[in-house]
């Protein structure tokens, strides 16, 4: 990360004015991650092929960000944080084209109170969960089937008023709400979000529940927009049939241990999408995906890393019944502080009627019951 003092060129640079101050600072950062990615199985016209091509953000969404504070006196803050999303290999924009489709928002931080922030954010499930999971670590590679639970943190939510708590004797919590906006329909397209964690030396633990409502008062209007709502939801190949839900919600426990070298953790999701009136044909009751998992990481030197995770899914609840047994393993080489190698690679099997592989978030349909994926890549940090 690059750190410099606000002046007045860089005031200019970032549209602000006013005077600078010694107190306040603004940080730009980002993330490079791109690698070679092998992918069987692949649903082409029906049929499976493979395919060998550069896939970007295994370990972590590429990204570049500008994130700042300015010291008010008396332990408050003023703090802001606006982060972009991009593919490096054609450079286009993430997040459905948003120019800071990551995170864009504006707050006030207090040493004795906590903070509080405004504008598009990650929600408190995955700020406090995603943390003691497998995906903080390895990412899109060892987490959920078309990201069904949000573990991998597809969706983040606009017009949130998010309170992050101090941390006290290792306890930490987080709550949010976002409004819909839609007239005369308050609680329509809302988002409501909590939870909480605790850390007692090597052991951490955290549990939170998200709920999102969809907008569209009629069956046409839902048909059209498929899924609207203040978060962006997570639709893949596997849920794709429920974007036209009422509301999803999804409740997450996870844990981890660290005891020397080693780092292994479990986790548990259940995530619930639900029809109304509104949705589509064929989705008349409540979809429910129960997510187990775990994983261990070993620290072979203080520059390799190595990692084991096992996710099961289990899709049932709307006239369909279907799992997938998915292992993943990786290994991470740090060149230097800002710059690591990585292999990554994950194999799935599904079963059930009807039932079809889609190797955890990267949305590759296979056109049967089983996928791998390979990746070996690069990620540099600034």
């Amino acid at each position: 990360m690059k750190k410099f003092a606000l002046s007045s060129l860089s005031l200019a640079l970032l549209g602000a004015a006013g005077a600078a101050h010694a107190q306040s600072s603004v940080t730009l950062y980002g993330v490079l991650d791109d690698s070679i990615q092998y992918v069987n199985n692949v649903n082409v016209s029906g049929s499976n092929k493979s395919s060998v091509g550069l896939a970007a953000g295994n370990l972590q969404g590429n990204r570049w960000g500008l994130k700042g504070t300015e010291d008010l006196g008396g332990g408050l803050k003023a703090v802001f944080q606006l982060e972009n999303g991009f593919s490096p290999n054609n450079g286009s924009l993430g997040q459905g084209g948003k120019m800071f489709g990551r995170q864009a928002f504006v707050g006030l931080a207090s040493d004795q109170f906590g903070t509080v922030t405004l504008g598009r954010q990650y929600d408190p499930v995955v700020d406090l969960v995603q943390a003691v999971t497998a995906d903080n670590y390895w990412g899109s590679t060892f987490t959920t089937p078309s990201d069904v639970d949000n573990n991998d943190n597809s969706s983040r939510t606009n017009n949130a008023i998010k309170y992050t708590s101090q941390t006290y004797a290792g306890f930490q919590f987080e709550a949010m709400y976002a409004f819909g906006g839609v007239a005369g329909s308050t609680g329509s397209g809302q988002t409501w979000s909590g939870a909480a964690t605790y850390a007692n030396g090597p052991f951490s633990v955290a549990a939170g529940y998200i709920r999102m409502d969809n907008t569209g008062e009629s069956k046409a209007a839902r048909a059209a927009a498929g899924w609207s709502a203040t978060s962006d939801g997570t639709f893949n190949s596997i849920n794709l049939p429920y974007e036209t839900a009422k509301s999803i919600g999804i409740a997450s426990i996870g844990a981890q241990y660290v005891i020397g070298p080693v780092t292994a953790g479990l986790r548990y999701s259940n995530a619930q999408y639900k029809p109304d009136a509104y949705s589509v044909a064929g989705f008349t009751s409540t979809e429910r995906y129960n997510v187990g998992a775990g994983f261990v990481n070993y620290q072979l030197t203080p520059a390799a890393l190595l990692g084991l995770g096992y996710t099961f899914t289990h899709g049932s609840g709307n006239g369909d019944s279907a799992s997938y047994n998915q292992i993943s393993l990786g290994g991470d080489y740090n060149l230097s502080k800002r710059t690591d190698l990585y292999l990554v690679g994950a194999y799935q099997r599904a079963t059930g009627t009807g039932a079809v592989a889609s190797v955890a978030d990267y949305d590759e349909f296979s056109a049967s019951n089983s996928q791998a994926i390979v990746s070996l890549g690069i990620r540099h940090k600034f």
